[in-house]
């Protein structure tokens, strides 16, 4: 079955990781010796909300294709950078 060699919820962990790692390499304005917080990054723009970026870095997620865009905005990152995990 496709669905069992696809491994979706691994995918969806390293997938989760790499968004908290590009989070990560971004500065916090409010506190400049941080990253910023998954709050912060949802106030930049208030495109995504903060428990959808953090069910989205835990893996717990299934993102629609307006959620990936949104992401790649608020990290400012290509949409080709978002997807580069492997």
């Amino acid at each position: 079955m496709i669905k069992d060699t696809l491994k979706f919820s691994e995918q969806k962990m390293r997938f989760g990781n790499h968004v908290k790692n590009l989070r990560e390499k971004i500065v916090s304005l409010e506190y400049p010796n941080r990253s910023i917080s998954q709050q912060e990054l949802s106030d930049r723009k208030g495109l995504l909300s903060k428990k959808t970026i953090g069910e989205i870095e835990r893996g717990e997620a299934n993102p629609t294709f307006e959620t990936l865009i949104a992401l790649a905005s608020i990290l400012d990152v290509s949409f080709q950078k978002l997807f580069d995990y492997e």
